[in-house]
């Protein structure tokens, strides 16, 4: 397979006369009559090189149901920090992209071969034009997924990238929609308007900021050290490994104008901070943390509202508060502010392995690493816990 090029092995359905291939979609069936407006054209499915970046993030830019994870730059930061194998598709058609499906290659000796859209990510899989389109591109990196021999396929769908598309071209995939949900709200400069939309409990908690002396400030690559410290502190206790710095300099590298570090002190002391992404309308958390100590002045709320505040300030409407697994602390936490909650509808097509695979902290079998993983020294976390979650998409 050659970059920019058709793609090497083309599904069998490609081939197949044009009319033949409609019956397949659902569109005609023996019996139809010739039908007014044909369905779109089938388009061809290319590996994503270097030179298609430009016309695959305006591509994305200008599709409602495209994500901040669908950019080429988150790509190119999870290449540069752990060396996966972008082999990304999109679909064209007569000259014009008309779908995209980001997908990398994680070789993992703990957890053995995948295909992710998109690793580190909470969002991938296919955005598309048509059913035709999306068709095309699944097909295809079900295909590439066989190639390549990987264990699974996991598309990190959202509800809208799927909105009127035919589940039959799902019927090979394994959805599941009961673990991760994702919650947004809408957000304006008027800040007592919307400190009202937020329940009483969690209302009070906001307020606990100020009185205590919390402050924000918006930051950037500056920030890097001291937030790198606390993140790795918070993932520590909840018996997580933790990022390597070198992914969140990567990404402040890559991009920017959409990614900083808001920096929450109590006279003049790090109390906490978050690094969030910034896409069209929307601001979105992305990774947090907070010194225990400073958790009876409400600083997880404080630190939010704050990002709030200041995101519409600058002109954003949309709050995106990110995944959370059902269950969960942070899914109750994140509950707890009354937005409106999301399934995310994954999707997994096995190849080699023979059931689902289940990687997420909840799984009980993870129970007693977690419960080891907190009682090792800090410095000792943030020694081997990067070389851990290279392999954990």
């Amino acid at each position: 397979m050659s970059g920019n090029a058709p793609f090497d092995c083309v599904p069998s359905y490609i081939i197949l006369s044009f009319d033949q291939r409609m019956k397949d979609f659902g569109v005609l069936t023996v019996s139809d009559s010739p039908v007014v407006s044909a369905p779109p054209a089938l388009p061809q499915v290319k590996l994503c090189a270097v030179a298609d970046a430009a016309r695959w993030d305006a591509y994305v830019k200008a599709t409602p149901a495209a994500t901040f994870c669908h950019l080429t730059g988150w790509r190119n930061v999870i290449a540069r920090t752990w060396g996966h194998k972008d082999h990304s598709l999109y679909a064209e058609r007569h000259g014009r992209i008309v779908g995209v499906l980001p997908l990398m290659h994680v070789k993992s000796p703990l957890f053995g071969s995948m295909l992710i859209s998109t690793p580190n990510a909470v969002y991938g899989g296919v955005i598309a034009d048509d059913a035709v389109a999306d068709r095309a591109l699944l097909e295809t990196a079900a295909q590439l997924a066989r190639e390549l021999n990987v264990d699974f396929l996991e598309l990190r769908d959202t509800a809208a990238a799927n909105a009127g598309f035919e589940e039959t071209a799902y019927r090979d995939y394994h959805l599941q929609d009961q673990l991760y949900v994702t919650f947004d709200h809408p957000i304006t400069t008027d800040e007592e308007a919307l400190l009202k939309t937020f329940p009483r409990d969690t209302r009070r908690m906001i307020r606990q900021g100020p009185k205590h002396n919390l402050t924000a400030t918006v930051e950037g690559a500056n920030a890097l050290n001291e937030f790198y410290e606390v993140y790795a502190t918070s993932v520590h206790h909840l018996g997580t490994p933790v990022f390597p710095k070198r992914l969140f300099a990567e990404f402040l590298r890559e991009f920017p104008n959409e990614c900083d570090i808001l920096v929450i002190r109590q006279d003049g002391r790090f109390a906490g901070a978050v690094l969030s992404f910034y896409f069209r309308d929307t601001v979105m958390p992305y990774y947090a943390g907070a010194y225990a100590e400073f958790y009876r002045t409400g600083i997880n709320n404080f630190m939010y509202s704050e990002l709030m505040r200041l995101s519409a300030e600058r002109g954003y409407t949309r709050f995106d508060f990110g995944r959370s697994k059902r269950g969960t602390g942070a899914y109750e936490f994140k509950r707890g502010w009354g937005m409106s909650e999301h399934v995310l509808p994954y999707r997994t097509l096995l190849v080699r392995a023979q059931s689902l695979p289940n990687l997420n902290p909840t799984n009980p079998k993870y129970k007693f690493m977690i419960e080891t993983w907190k009682r090792l020294p800090l410095a000792l976390t943030k020694l081997i816990g990067p070389p851990l979650v290279k392999y954990l998409p």
